[in-house]
């Protein structure tokens, strides 16, 4: 008998990977060409050329042993070197070795922070519309999720109930810029005012508010939109980094957490969060790929790809009828849906072999999420389903 925790999990399963699975059923009756597959944010851009080859110089050429082998459960020291070194250059921050601790993919990186800060019954304020895992991510550790619904203007976040929902039981805040679903850049006037919130808060309940900010679509930004740096404005700041959208790398599950000597305790923590790498089963972040990012931290991938299904997904949607607001990172459209149940509008879709995630998943009903990393020629064809689907609301 699986435990109660798990029966939870099981009866209310991921809606990207159920659409996901839906998605190959449906291509195996009217064909993969027919069926348009918009639920998952898979990157479909490919990967940059240097780091094929840098896997194979380094299995060719390194120690077997060391490629292969165990490090510090904080990863390779020369590796967290290079990195503190590159965020440094672009960032102007002040990092070292010892501020960087490599983990399986952001989502090991979150899940290693909330084991290292929580105790039960602590609460993790998050931004709707959020990504679904961090329910489960901080339930995990018996910790509680408190949403702040959307501000559906702008997507920035809510801040006036931000303020109002920051109680004793407070323990983090965490955000997601480019934000998934949304594509939303926090601006730098919105992390001022989160800082100064928070700044506050922790005069007023005596303990620390740590900000963690996951950040796997930070290089996926268009029309010259900038990221802020979230650890330049608030002490108390975890920055969680994936290389699996920037290097269309999802499956190599590499990516590191940053702890600024400037949070209060810094030292514990950091050994928290190494010991944590361990605890929970990961003991390491995988030994080839840490030398593979190591030599390839100047690598990019081509977004161009992505802003072009952008632009053009967002110009005929909205000449559809359809109302979004142009996203400005990420490879995700949020779509407001022509009726309230967005849950229904993704049935209705589903008749013309259109698969979407549901707002709802989000936190946000009434809207859909489509992500544009999908082939282009993929997205021309669907657009006819598109228009099709739209007469049936706009017409």
């Amino acid at each position: 008998m699986i435990s109660d925790k798990m029966k939870n999990l099981v009866a209310n399963n991921s809606v990207i990977r159920e659409m996901f699975e839906e998605g190959k059923r449906l291509a195996s009756i009217y064909g993969k060409e027919n069926v348009y597959d918009f639920s998952l944010g898979n990157p479909s851009v490919p990967t940059p050329e240097k780091v094929n080859q840098t896997i194979i110089d380094i299995v060719k050429n390194e120690d077997s042993l060391k490629v292969h082998g165990y490090m510090s459960n904080a990863g390779f020291e020369e590796v967290r070197e290079t990195i503190s070194t590159s965020i440094n250059k672009k960032f102007g921050t002040n990092f070292s070795k010892e501020n960087i601790i490599m983990v399986v993919g952001a989502a090991s990186g979150l899940n290693i922070i909330f084991k290292s800060i929580l105790n039960p019954g602590d609460e993790v304020i998050t931004f709707a519309p959020y990504f679904m895992e961090y329910n489960n991510y901080v339930s995990g550790y018996d910790g509680k999720i408190i949403s702040i619904s959307p501000d559906t203007k702008t997507f920035q976040p809510n801040l006036e109930e931000f303020k109002e929902k920051i109680t004793s039981k407070t323990k983090a805040v965490l955000i997601n810029t480019p934000n998934n679903p949304t594509g939303v850049i926090y601006s730098e006037e919105t992390l001022i005012a989160i800082a100064e919130i928070l700044e506050n808060k922790q005069k007023e309940f005596g303990h620390e508010i740590f900000l963690i900010s996951d950040e796997p679509y930070r290089e996926l930004v268009y029309d010259d939109n900038e990221v802020p740096y979230v650890s330049k404005y608030y002490k108390n700041t975890f920055i969680v980094y994936s290389y699996s959208k920037s290097l269309s790398l999802p499956g190599e599950r590499i990516g590191y957490v940053v702890v600024s000597n400037e949070m209060e305790d810094s030292e514990n923590i950091i050994t928290a969060l190494t010991i944590s790498n361990r605890i929970i089963g990961s003991v390491n972040a995988p030994s080839l790929m840490q030398l593979v990012i190591m030599n390839c931290l100047d690598e990019k991938v081509d977004i161009s790809i992505y802003d072009k299904n952008r632009s053009l997904l967002y110009d005929s949607l909205t000449n559809y009828g359809f109302e979004c607001i142009k996203p400005q990172g990420a490879f995700y459209l949020f779509v407001k849906t022509p009726i309230d149940d967005d849950k229904e509008f993704c049935k209705k879709a589903k008749e013309f072999n259109l698969l979407f995630v549901p707002g709802s998943s989000f936190g946000c009903p009434g809207y859909v999420r489509i992500s544009y990393c999908v082939d282009t020629n993929m997205l021309k064809n669907s657009l006819q389903a598109f228009e099709k689907l739209s007469k049936v609301y706009f017409s």
